[in-house]
């Protein structure tokens, strides 16, 4: 990985990508001593509005903390690969999930699909915690954080009682990710 390394988790309102945006944040800067930050935008509806959370990590100093030549993107809906795939640095890498995201534009960058919702509601019996498996879905493809400080970050962030569940997805989404990485 370069010295700096941007992320976007983008989907819809309720899909929970801002605490995702935030553990990996935290796992980055808290656990594993590197520089990171993290912004997050949506539309004005609470559910269903388009939302997403940038993450920029660094070994050093991060002089622009919004992500605008993505590493890679995470993308929940169609709606959000429209939008944010312009985004892309050549060589990136795309995430989507298999059963929101029909079609991904072509371009230079690799593109990988995903049972993330399937993933959360039959392993986990939480449909809700798809936003971790994610996490754990980027972090087995990219390694942008250590595990240890991943684990870390969730029993620290997630509601109280649910660490459990959410690190469960977590693993789960870790374990999804060792038949694509390639």
């Amino acid at each position: 990985m370069g010295s700096r390394y941007e992320l976007r988790l983008s989907g819809a309102g309720g899909h929970g990508l801002l605490l995702a945006g935030k553990v990996i944040a935290e796992a980055a800067a808290i656990y594993d001593g590197r520089t990171a930050t993290q912004a997050q935008s949506y539309g004005p509806e609470a559910r269903g509005g388009v939302s997403r959370s940038d993450v920029v990590i660094s070994d050093g100093d991060i002089d622009f903390p919004i992500a605008r030549n993505l590493d890679f993107l995470l993308a929940m809906t169609q709606e959000s690969v429209e939008a944010y795939i312009g985004d892309m640095k050549n060589g990136g890498t795309v995430l989507v999930d298999d059963s929101l995201v029909e079609s991904v534009p072509d371009g230079d960058y690799r593109v990988i699909r995903a049972p993330i919702i399937e993933t959360a509601r039959d392993r986990i019996g939480k449909p809700i915690t798809a936003n971790l498996v994610a996490v754990g879905l980027i972090t087995g493809l990219t390694d942008i954080v250590t595990v240890p400080s991943l684990e870390s970050a969730v029993r620290a962030r997630v509601p109280r009682g649910t660490e459990d569940a959410n690190l469960q997805a977590l693993r789960a989404g870790l374990e999804l990710s060792e038949g694509l990485r390639g």
